[in-house]
């Protein structure tokens, strides 16, 4: 499975944004999704999850409320949406997918396909 992360781009603080990720050659039907970012200089951290076929979510404590995952099965797509950016969101942000996903699916290696990321900047 190829992933491709999308909607990235510049945003004022206070902002939002939604970004997609979308599977090439193959389909995201039957597999968790989960996103992750990464800032400059920092590890790779866990944003969000969102089960097959979408009825379980999960979040990073210092991010909920803010952000949220969700995946329409007939578009085969999954999304972020991302309110009320500040600077410290400026990161590059993966979409990944997993056939197996554990509780509560936060760990980097349960992770089967990445894709590429998207970079978010926001400014001050």
């Amino acid at each position: 499975v190829q992933l491709q992360a999308c909607g990235g781009g510049l945003v004022q603080a206070g902002g939002c944004l939604r970004l997609s990720c979308v599977a090439s050659e193959r389909t995201l039907s039957a597999y968790a999704v989960g996103w992750f970012r990464q800032a400059p200089g920092k590890e790779r951290e866990f944003v969000a999850r969102i089960s097959w076929p979408g009825a379980s979510t999960y979040y990073a404590d210092s991010l909920k409320g803010r952000f949220t995952i969700s995946r329409d099965n007939i578009k085969d797509t999954a999304y972020l949406q991302l309110n009320t950016l500040g600077p410290e969101d400026t990161a590059i942000y993966y979409c990944a997918a997993a056939r197996r996903l554990g509780r509560p699916g936060r760990e980097r290696s349960e992770y089967d396909y990445w894709g590429q990321g998207t970079q978010l900047t926001v400014s001050s």
